[in-house]
């Protein structure tokens, strides 16, 4: 064997060693690279069950987005400022506020189901089960996420009696 054969083999040796130790390390970075995510709901208390979780936790490994929602209520999208939708219609309201909602998690690659934490505003607290029975009949089977229900005296707009924040989380694709 000639030396110019034996440098050419010990290279091309390296060359493939080399390779192979870069895929495999490649895949194993793919492999921790892809994001876990787990969100769990927790209720202690009986009457809760069902109507909110009294805790959200939120674990995952790699990157993740958080979306926040701040005060979606009935405001026309195609009208002016302080046009409202379904005036002196509660319920009307609540629905219109929750597709608003579902479509801008949407946008963002979210669901319900990603929702962590809701902050719902009323105008007044009687309306606090009808309230419940919009926010369950959208959330459907889903566990509620934790959830605030605050009564407060006028909301963005005269006409408004309901308004909306969410938290939500999705694994960053």
């Amino acid at each position: 064997m000639t030396r110019t054969t034996t440098f050419a083999m010990r290279t091309t040796t390296f060359a493939a060693s080399l390779a192979a130790m870069i895929l495999g390390c490649s895949a194993t970075a793919s492999a921790q690279a892809a994001p876990t995510f787990e969100k769990k709901n927790y209720n202690y208390s009986e009457w809760a069950k069902g109507r909110f979780s009294e805790a959200v936790t939120v674990s995952f490994s790699g990157p993740a987005k958080m979306i926040f929602l701040a005060g979606v209520g009935a405001e026309d999208e195609s009208g002016k400022p302080g046009d409202i939708r379904h005036k002196d219609d509660f319920v009307a309201q609540c629905r219109y506020a929750y597709d608003k909602i579902k479509r801008a998690l949407e946008k963002n690659g979210a669901g319900f189901g990603d929702i962590v934490k809701i902050v719902s505003y009323v105008t007044d607290m009687r309306f606090q089960a009808d309230y419940g029975r919009c926010r369950s009949e959208i959330f459907g089977a889903t566990p509620p996420p934790a959830h605030t229900l605050l009564n407060i005296v006028q909301l963005a707009w005269p006409g408004m009696m309901v308004e909306v924040d969410v938290t939500a989380m999705v694994p960053l694709k």
